[in-house]
C-alpha cells in the first residue's frame, strides 16, 4: 500500500535511519572494546543527531499506527529486522561503555591513591616538631558519578 495522498512515507526513512544509527553504534562499541575511545568520539555528533531523529520518528510512528498498517509486509519485516539489530547493538554499546567507565574509574582511583601515598611519604615535620603522617590534603578531585 502507498501512503495516503499528501502523507509522506515514513517507513523507508525510518528503516534507513535505524540501519545507519545501528552502524554508528556498532563502530563505537568496537572502538570502546578495542580501548580506542578517541575513535568513537569522531562520530559522536552524527550519532547524537541521528539518535534524536530516531527518537522523534519513533514517537511519530507510535502516534500514527496507521503508518505501519499501510506499510507493505516487506517494509514491516525490514523495519522489524532493523529494530532488532538496533536493540542488540544498543545493548552491546551499553556493555562496552560500562566496561570503559569501570576501567577509567579504576585508573583515576589508582592515580589518586599513588599521589596521596607519595605526598604522605614526603611529609615533613609540622608545628611543634611532630612528623606529619598521612593527613595531607590532595588536590585531586574524584567525581563518583562519572
Amino acid at each position: 500500500m502507498q501512503p495516503a495522498p499528501g502523507q509522506p512515507d515514513r517507513i523507508e526513512p525510518m528503516i534507513r535511519l535505524t540501519q545507519r544509527l545501528t552502524e554508528l553504534l556498532a563502530l563505537q562499541a568496537a572502538a570502546f572494546e578495542e580501548r580506542r575511545p578517541q575513535d568513537a568520539a569522531a562520530s559522536m555528533d552524527e550519532t547524537t543527531r541521528l539518535a534524536n531523529a530516531y527518537r522523534h520518528e519513533a514517537q511519530r510512528l507510535r502516534n500514527a499506527p496507521g503508518e505501519i498498517e499501510r506499510a507493505t509486509a516487506d517494509q514491516r519485516r525490514r523495519l522489524r529486522q532493523a529494530t532488532e539489530a538496533f536493540d542488540a547493538v544498543v545493548a552491546r554499546h551499553g556493555r562496552a561503555l560500562h566496561a570503559a567507565k569501570t576501567v577509567t574509574e579504576g585508573l583515576v582511583h589508582a592515580i589518586a591513591n599513588e599521589v596521596a601515598r607519595q605526598r604522605g611519604a614526603n611529609a615533613g615535620y609540622g608545628p611543634r616538631g611532630v612528623r606529619n603522617t598521612g593527613a595531607a590534603s590532595a588536590s585531586i578531585t574524584l567525581n563518583q558519578r562519572a
